[in-house]
């Protein structure tokens, strides 16, 4: 696993990376890619729809030729200023340390903050100056929706991130009471369906503003958000953030640290041989009867690893000590759990390509982002019966979060779809 860049260069080509490599961590790394990439095939989808004339611009007065505003500067300096502050005192820091303490300390580089704070300024001025005339005129302009897809990547990033934090944290109510702070700033600890229901709220009141069809919106980012997802759970897996499943006792670490099949379930032999470990869990579910786990072989045509994996250098530190490891990121799980984001990852391709293949197919408005709300609830419902999450007690059932939204999103897809056909029978003369 490679929680960040700077382990990722180490381990691949056993050098030692520059300091700053540290900072950029590989979760964040794949949201980001995860976001650009929506962003594309968001646009791509809506400049489709305008040409079939489904969707229309709308048109704005637009007060041109008038000079950059002071507020204007002041904002391109103090945002340039936090941006070197920080990129560039990481840039020139030439010891490691705890990438999350830097980012909320007041250590960074002044030199480099008002540099980049004064150009990110000019730049402003001189782009309003070459735009001025004499007198400033106020034009109607037309805008598309597609023009619109930077506003809502920004805001969907914005909502997304404050909505997954938010209902990780009423998650796990007990262990953010405990430490509410560095639970709120930790970079883990995120709930994807927080993020898409706070995110999805914003973007529909944005576009019902700018008179765009909820309708058409939605179908064209269906394929959108099931492709981001995946993108989104290949930085799981790859910085071992603890978004996997239950302990797979089926197989085990030998003395080399290869992942081989086990005869018998050695669950509980596995955890007293690591006390550190078996504490935490312990400390965790209340018992070690009470930890989740489950003795399952996969078909042997696919590499161990894929049915049990041990997180090497997970981004948490949790699990043993890696044997001649040192610095940080030094732990493995052992026992061994189900690598659920990876089977996440490929479940959620394969749906994407199917909402690709159907995009044009389906031509009734709604009935696209219906099949879309079904695929992910049905995905994250059977996935959940897998993964490591708190539950709740519902008249006698414990289900999880993410299963109580799954299926009322698999619901509200199948209403939805439903809703749609009708709606366009009963249009027809």
């Amino acid at each position: 696993m490679y929680p960040n860049l700077y382990q990722f260069l180490k381990e691949t080509f056993h050098i030692e990376p520059w300091a700053f490599t540290q900072y950029i961590n590989s979760f964040g790394f794949f949201v980001a890619i995860s976001f650009v990439l929506a962003a594309m095939i968001l646009a791509s989808e809506l400049k489709r729809k305008e040409k079939q004339g489904l969707l229309t611009p709308l048109e704005e007065d637009r007060l041109v030729g008038e000079p950059a505003k002071w507020s204007e500067l002041l904002f391109n300096l103090v945002f340039g200023f936090i941006v070197g502050y920080k990129i560039i005192g990481a840039v020139t820091n030439p010891e490691q340390s705890n990438p999350q303490e830097y980012i909320f300390s007041a250590k960074g580089s002044w030199a480099g903050g008002l540099f980049l704070g004064l150009l990110f300024s000019g730049i402003k001025y001189f782009e309003k100056r070459s735009q001025a005339l004499a007198v400033p005129e106020l034009r109607k302009i037309r805008i598309w929706p597609h023009e619109r897809v930077g506003d809502i990547t920004i805001m969907a990033a914005v909502a997304g991130f404050l909505g997954a934090k938010i209902f990780d944290n009423l998650e796990n109510w007990d262990r953010f009471i405990q430490a509410p702070i560095s639970n709120l700033l930790s970079p883990s600890g995120l709930t994807w369906y927080g993020g898409l229901i706070v995110a999805a709220a914003v973007i529909l009141y944005y576009a019902r503003t700018k008179k765009i069809s909820l309708a058409h919106l939605t179908d064209a980012a269906a394929p959108a958000l099931m492709f981001s997802y995946a993108t989104g759970r290949i930085g799981c897996q790859v910085a071992g953030d603890g978004d996997w499943g239950i302990f797979n006792s089926a197989y085990g670490l030998d003395q080399a640290g290869k992942i081989v099949e086990m005869p018998t379930d050695q669950f509980s032999q596995t955890l007293l041989q690591h006390p550190g470990f078996n504490q935490y869990l312990v400390a965790e579910y209340g018992s070690m009867e009470a930890i989740p786990h489950t003795f399952f072989k996969g078909i042997s045509a696919l590499p161990n690893w894929f049915w049990a994996y041990n997180y090497p250098h997970n981004v948490n530190n949790v699990g043993e000590q890696i044997p001649g490891c040192a610095g940080n990121y030094c732990a493995q799980l052992n026992p061994l759990v189900f690598p659920t984001p990876l089977y996440e990852i490929i479940a959620c391709l394969f749906l994407f390509g199917v909402l690709w293949s159907v995009r044009k197919k389906i031509r009734i408005p709604g009935k696209l982002f219906g099949l879309y709300l079904m695929f992910n609830g049905a995905e994250r419902f059977l996935v959940e019966k897998i993964r490591v999450n708190t539950t709740y007690n519902l008249f006698g059932f414990h289900p999880t979060q993410a299963e109580l939204i799954s299926t009322a999103l698999f619901l509200g897809g199948a209403y939805l779809w439903w809703r749609s056909g009708r709606r366009a029978a009963e249009a027809r003369p």
